[in-house]
């Protein structure tokens, strides 16, 4: 029976390794404990089969009666009586004895002091008050003297609208500045007439004169090396798996609290230490202040002001007004003559024509001739046809064509092969145990153990 291996070294394909778990570093070699905390303390309750399922079955309904109303709920439901909560009696508040103590800091630190009304720093406002009428003279019209100056009379010659005896010209800039000169017309790039050239036409180049064919070589073909498989096994195992060893350690213990019930079953008290000690002060209701009455005066109001006081009508006749007094309507025709019709007379002014420059290429007046240059120069040559560069058949087509190849011929289908590490307990594997370093060791048994004698296990690694 040879050492316990890991699935790492059982892996033929090199895709399974065992799940690593951190290393340690001290292992006192105990066994792990597969228990948890919840294994531990979770109670049995004897043999209690699972519950069944109440997913319908695929099968097909028939049709049933009508469908009771009942539910779980309505199966299992236990009706209790209802309990009144015991209320807890609040106790009769009862005042303390003493009067309260209402002072503060700031009215035993605080020092009055006698303070006296502000002084303004702005003078009082005095009124000048006087019963004397204003007799004054502004200053314009205390020094305003008029002028004993005589109107001057207009400089303006008045003449007489003597109409031009002339035709108003109104020639342009460009009419003025513009002088005519006699166009030159370009030389003519039409060739003259030629005559053709006999004969036909030589098309012969220097590539078709001077090419020389020559005969092509066979194509090197390098011969395909022969595949030789190896005979020897692959070696999938690494340097990593061959010289890593994990270091021992400890088991790593459970941070988490033990499930303890924290708390009392008395039932919860609802007071607050503010009603326990609350203490209610008597506050007397704010003072409004009321108005008083109001009182109408018995007097009667003196309603003269000082404008009324000093005010002196005076007599001064009405303004005269400045728009002029309505004249009589006549009742004959309008007369809408004016100054301007009357001296204005029209001119007789001609439309003006456009103005048009002389063409400085003149027009061809005879027949248009369609002769192009490349119609008039071009000579048909009679067209040989190219050589061709395709190569002779050399292999005859009714022979037929050899398809095998190396591959074909030398292949040799193989049985594939099932990795004992995909899954360990199909192939024959029993599981041993599990190290700290998370490697699962598995025994193999033999595969046929004979009649009446125990099967001898093997240790061999498995997957985890």
């Amino acid at each position: 029976m040879g050492p316990p291996r890991c699935i790492c070294e059982i892996c033929s394909c090199g895709r399974h390794r065992c799940c690593h778990k951190p290393t340690k570093i001290y292992d006192d070699g105990a066994k792990p404990s597969h228990k948890t905390e919840y294994v531990e303390n979770y109670p049995g309750y004897g043999n209690v089969c699972p519950p069944e399922s109440c997913k319908p079955k695929p099968e097909l309904q028939e049709d049933k009666a009508r469908m009771d109303g009942t539910t779980t709920f309505k199966s299992d439901y236990l009706p209790y009586e209802i309990v009144t909560r015991p209320f807890r009696q609040q106790e009769e508040y009862r005042p303390k004895s003493g009067k309260i103590d209402l002072g503060t800091i700031y009215q035993r630190d605080y020092n009055p002091h006698k303070v006296g009304p502000v002084t303004l720093a702005r003078p009082r406002e005095r009124k000048h008050t006087s019963d004397a009428k204003v007799d004054t003279v502004p200053t314009y019209r205390d020094h305003y003297r008029l002028w004993k100056s005589q109107r001057t009379e207009p400089c303006k010659v008045e003449r007489d609208y003597e109409p031009p005896s002339e035709r108003f010209g109104n020639p342009s800039t460009f009419q003025d500045d513009y002088i005519p000169k006699q166009p030159n017309p370009p030389a003519s790039c039409k060739p003259c007439d030629t005559k053709l050239p006999e004969g036909p036409f030589d098309g012969n180049t220097i590539h078709r004169t001077a090419y020389i064919a020559h005969e092509l070589e066979p194509l090197f073909v390098r011969p395909r090396e022969e595949y030789k498989p190896s005979d020897q096994p692959f070696e999938d195992l690494t340097t990593h798996q061959r010289d890593f060893k994990g270091m021992p350690g400890e088991q790593a213990k459970s941070c988490k609290p033990e499930g303890q019930k924290h708390g009392s079953d008395d039932p919860f008290k609802g007071t607050t230490e503010f009603q326990d000690r609350y203490q209610p002060y008597l506050v007397t209701a704010p003072e409004f202040h009321k108005p008083r009455e109001y009182v109408p005066p018995t007097d009667k109001m003196d309603l003269k002001s000082s404008n009324r006081l000093d005010y002196i009508k005076h007599k001064v006749a009405p303004r005269a007004p400045m728009k002029p007094a309505p004249g009589r309507k006549t009742t004959g025709p309008f007369q809408g003559k004016t100054t301007t019709k009357e001296d204005y007379q029209p001119w007789r002014v001609p439309p003006r024509g456009p103005i048009k420059k002389e063409e400085e290429i003149q027009k061809p007046t005879g027949k248009f001739a369609s002769l192009t240059t490349f119609r008039s120069h071009y000579v048909p040559h009679q067209a040989n046809p190219p050589q061709s560069f395709k190569p002779v058949e050399v292999v005859p087509t009714g022979v037929p064509f050899k398809d095998e190849t190396l591959y074909r011929t030398e292949y040799t289908p193989k049985k594939p092969e099932v990795c004992p590490g995909l899954n360990p307990d199909a192939v024959g594997y029993v599981y041993v145990n599990t190290d700290s370093e998370g490697h699962r060791f598995y025994r193999r048994l033999s595969p046929e153990p004979s009649a009446g004698s125990s099967p001898v296990p093997e240790e061999v690694p498995a997957v985890s």
